[in-house]
């Protein structure tokens, strides 16, 4: 008789901290045993929209989001802004010049995952070493490169929303995803991943629609329809 071995513990932790007077809160992944996806459009070609509308389709393959943040900038019709890859097919390209908006504040960059790494790359690097990304989202402006602020952060910046964002580790064997629970400026944000988690890259998502499913910590942020939506997916469980 074949022995069935169980699946390993999801590395997914979510949690609130406080940094510099700042509250956020961020959910540390491991992509070896985090199985981290990126969603944007259902079988029938309507954006997905919201979180219930993802867990609806995943509970069709005995599975559900463990959890899961909006994941870059869309048009009105939800349609990707930047690069855009789901499940290894391209739905839109690298979009490298400069433009209005966030999105347009030079360097943006790409989060790429791929089966057991996740990786954020300054859009022309990304460009130059084009890696094979199983899942891609392009949003910007970055908020570490290299270690470095983005140079057109002030320590005065007088902008401050709710803004969400991601950092990866040097090696890709970590994702930390955060929002903030106050308003914050560009500056305060990218300092908390650079110096708060140490995170060498990290990526802006978004700050006018940012919102969290972390169902541990009984978050099921609701608002208008997002674009892309990043999540890690995990079994039911049994019976449900």
């Amino acid at each position: 008789m074949a022995l069935l071995t169980p699946p390993a513990a999801r590395a997914l932790e979510c949690s609130n901290q406080t940094y510099a007077g700042n509250r956020y809160t961020l959910c540390s992944v491991a992509p070896e045993r985090d199985e981290l996806r990126l969603f944007l459009y259902d079988p029938g070609g309507r954006p997905y929209g919201d979180f219930a509308a993802v867990n609806a389709r995943l509970a069709g393959e005995g599975k559900q989001l463990a959890f899961a943040m909006n994941a870059g900038m869309y048009h009105e019709d939800r349609a990707p802004v930047g690069h855009y890859v789901e499940d290894g097919e391209e739905l839109m390209r690298v979009v490298p010049n400069a433009g209005p908006g966030n999105f347009g504040l030079l360097p943006n960059g790409v989060l790429c995952l791929t089966a057991h790494r996740a990786r954020v790359l300054e859009t022309l690097r990304f460009e130059k070493e084009h890696p094979q990304c199983l899942y891609a989202t392009q949003s910007g402006p970055m908020l570490v490169i290299d270690g470095e602020l983005h140079p057109r952060f002030l320590p005065d910046g007088t902008s401050r929303y709710i803004r969400n964002g991601v950092g990866t580790s040097a090696d890709g064997k970590r994702a930390v995803f955060v929002i903030s629970r106050n308003a914050v400026s560009f500056h305060e944000f990218a300092s908390y991943f650079r110096d708060g988690l140490k995170l060498p890259q990290a990526l802006f998502l978004d700050g006018n629609i940012s919102r969290l499913y972390a169902p541990d910590l009984g978050r099921n942020d609701w608002g208008r329809q997002m674009g892309p939506i990043v999540g890690v997916v995990e079994d039911r469980p049994a019976g449900e």
